[in-house]
């Protein structure tokens, strides 16, 4: 069984790819290119929720032999924080991905996808997965939200925080990657390195490279925890 890890861009790809050893394969897929190391496929599927789906679609179907298919999807890459909890360049493990923008304005406020009667607007990672790799990274767990518009305002973060309270972060990927997941039969994670507090935009206060340094360190860390549960979980299931 293989493991199927969706970034947003290039850079992230490549950050998680360095904590893997041994030689890396690179593979042509529609629209995208798998970077392959040992049970590991890594690609940057583009930014925002609709681009990770259909990238992770095409992936699921195309990407693995049919003798060792996908048994494990990670979401992962840099993303914003909500709370002390989460400084820049720490790590976080969802324990929900959350589309948190997807549903209704009205009269009385935001209406989620599923108080409109169809839809969902959450996946639940295994959480036996999310605390091993926690455990693991040193990350802590909780929601990571999906938006499709980068939260800028600190009134944007504290209706996203009233919303969703307990939210550790948000991230623009997330949600599709579990949507395409979800509908493969395959387990799905995410995993973000702060590079940002949720708020008012300042790049200058970015820090972009420790946040992909830490990606780096987690993957790394974490490598034998989802090669193996995958394993264990699809030997037992």
């Amino acid at each position: 069984m293989r493991v199927l890890v969706v970034t947003a861009v290039p850079v992230e790809r490549d950050a998680v790819t360095r904590a893997f050893g041994g030689a890396e394969e690179h593979l042509s897929l529609p629209g995208t290119e798998l970077h392959r190391r040992g049970a590991f496929d890594v690609l940057a599927g583009g930014a925002g929720p609709a681009a990770a789906a259909a990238a992770t679609a095409f992936a699921l179907v195309s990407g693995a032999p049919a003798s060792s298919p996908y048994g494990l999807v990670v979401s992962a890459g840099i993303g914003g924080a909500f709370t002390p909890v989460t400084p820049l360049g720490s790590l976080v493990v969802a324990d929900g991905i959350v589309a948190a923008d997807l549903g209704a304005e009205t009269a009385e406020g935001f209406l989620p996808v599923t108080a409109l009667g169809f839809g969902r607007d959450r996946f639940a990672p295994p959480p036996a997965l999310v605390r091993e790799v926690a455990a693991a990274t040193g990350a802590a767990t909780g929601p990571v939200l999906t938006v499709s518009t980068v939260t800028g305002t600190a009134e944007r973060a504290g209706a996203l925080l009233a919303a969703h309270p307990g939210a550790l972060a948000e991230a623009m990927e997330g949600f599709g990657v579990a949507e395409a997941a979800a509908r493969a039969g395959v387990p799905v994670l995410e995993v973000r390195a702060v590079s940002n507090a949720v708020g008012p935009r300042d790049r200058d206060a970015w820090r972009i490279g420790d946040a992909l340094a830490a990606l780096t360190d987690a993957f790394g860390a974490a490598a034998s925890v989802l090669e193996g549960w995958n394993s264990h979980e699809n030997l037992e299931g």
